[in-house]
């Protein structure tokens, strides 16, 4: 039992190559270097500086994990804005203090899983925001300009970087195919399709960053492994 408890501890293998993590790691330099770069030419660079975290975290996700539901477009421009809009209204009632930024983002998480545009780097964000340095604060609801521009920038940057480093970004909505996406293995069976998949993750108590879209993509590159498994398999045996 205390073995199999240290086990849950240890991290999951990944299944990248160091090709790609070293494409995402240049994405993700230059994505933060522009949106950096274009928010301190309009805006000063203290404020740029200020917001340099959250957009760091935010590249990791939109280069390094760029299939995931939270890295897409409208994760980073809702969740920004939710984040910045929240912590804004806290900061004019309750003021500029740890309470009032932990209220913050809690209530911005609130607004983002409603809104569909949950993006953890928006958390931090929203912390920032309530507690702004001197720069920062003074820009009052003005600081929504330099948030969104930075939050643009970086899309931008992911949307060019990722497809010409042939990524597929953003993801494509498709709606649900009638079609099996797990064929029938048995008599009665009905299989499963797309419209099974969204259900079962609608009905998952907990946040899963997949796609309906990837998960059957998996599922059907599973079965096609599967069958020359088992094609293999028959040849052997015949020989």
């Amino acid at each position: 039992m205390q073995t199999r408890w240290i086990r849950r501890l240890l991290p999951a293998a990944t299944n990248t190559r160091p090709i790609e993590w070293s494409r995402a790691a240049i994405g993700v330099s230059l994505g933060t270097l522009f949106s950096v770069w274009l928010c301190s030419v309009f805006f000063g660079l203290p404020v740029a500086m200020h917001l340099i975290g959250p957009l760091g975290a935010s590249a990791i996700l939109l280069f390094a994990v760029s299939s995931g539901a939270l890295a897409q477009p409208w994760s980073i421009l809702g969740g920004y804005l939710c984040a910045t809009v929240v912590s804004l209204l806290v900061v004019h009632f309750l003021g500029r203090d740890l309470a009032s930024a932990c209220l913050a983002v809690g209530a911005a998480l609130i607004i983002m899983c409603l809104l569909r545009c949950l993006h953890p780097p928006a958390g931090a964000l929203a912390l920032l925001v309530v507690l702004a340095d001197p720069d920062s604060a003074r820009l009052g609801w003005e600081l929504l300009a330099p948030v969104m521009l930075s939050a643009l920038c970086m899309l931008l940057a992911a949307l060019a970087y990722n497809n010409l480093t042939r990524v597929r970004y953003p993801k494509k909505h498709t709606d649900p195919a009638p079609a099996a996406v797990v064929a029938p293995t048995a008599p009665g069976d009905p299989g499963i399709t797309a419209e099974d998949l969204q259900h079962a993750l609608a009905k998952m108590d907990a946040f899963i960053d997949v796609t309906p879209e990837d998960l059957e993509e998996l599922i059907r590159t599973s079965e096609h492994y599967a069958r020359r498994r088992s094609i293999g398999e028959v040849l052997s045996q015949a020989n």
